[in-house]
């Protein structure tokens, strides 16, 4: 059941330890430093080898965990290391994703795997993971999946994208749905683009001006506003909210 503790004013989070996949870099550095600053103990789970000296860079106590996340055995590696270093875990967020820019009738089919397996199912199987933990454990825990304002409405040449990310929205869905008896939330973040350095490398120019005209905003978002969002939906000032996607796109998809 997902209980009423009462109001929470200061979106407190001290204390709390957090599992943040594609924590390197992008909005998943820029969710784990907005945690940090919250108090929350911090696990980033990314490719990157440097991973560990990453995180402690935003705080001594940090741990970083590099690997694969299709992986099984890393998964359970990062949830282990996540455990045994702050006691138990209370957060997932799964910010690790590619995408691979084609046209639908011209897609390979090893591209079309791969942003799958990376996109949907390493983050599933990072989900269903944590929620088991969760459920064995007791711990009223919250999961924050990355999706897209892609898996909402079609973008030119990123049919596996929108495909992966319009998944990623009915996989939270049903996870809020099950396991809510449990006192497990379970949402979802759809950003537009975001400035991180490889949304700069591909939306700086005309493109992006172009897409920013079609946007009430007129621009992209920042990493810390999605970052923002993130910390809100972890927060006991988000306690009654479960299943939902929320779009961070500046309005792009209202029309």
């Amino acid at each position: 059941m997902l209980k009423y503790y009462g109001a929470d004013a200061d979106f407190s989070l001290e204390g709390k330890t957090a599992v943040i996949t594609g924590g390197a870099a992008g909005i998943g550095y820029a969710t784990a430093r907005f945690l940090a600053e919250k108090g929350v103990n911090i696990c980033l789970a990314d490719l990157n080898p440097d991973v560990d000296n990453i995180a402690k860079e935003l705080d001594p106590k940090a741990i970083g965990v590099s690997g694969d996340a299709t992986d099984a055995a890393y998964r359970e590696r990062v949830l282990d290391a996540a455990a045994e270093a702050f006691g138990q875990v209370d957060i997932l967020v799964n910010c690790a994703g590619i995408v691979a820019l084609e046209k639908a009738e011209l897609i390979s089919e090893a591209d079309w795997d791969r942003t799958m397996n990376v996109n949907l199912k390493a983050s599933f199987m990072m989900a269903q993971m944590m929620g088991k933990y969760f459920i064995d454990n007791e711990i009223n825990g919250c999961i924050v999946n990355m999706a897209s304002q892609a898996g909402v409405v079609a973008l030119d040449k990123h049919v596996a994208y929108c495909a992966s990310k319009g998944a990623i929205i009915a996989m939270t869905k049903v996870m809020a749905y099950e396991w809510g008896r449990y006192g497990i939330r379970v949402n979802a973040v759809s950003p537009t683009v975001v400035l991180t350095e490889l949304g700069h490398k591909a939306w700086d120019g005309p493109a992006g001006d172009a897409f920013k005209k079609e946007m009430p905003s007129e621009r992209f978002a920042e990493p810390d506003e999605v970052a923002g969002a993130i910390g809100f939906l972890c927060s006991g000032a988000a306690a009654m909210i479960t299943g939902h996607n929320l779009l961070i796109d500046g309005g792009y998809t209202i029309k």
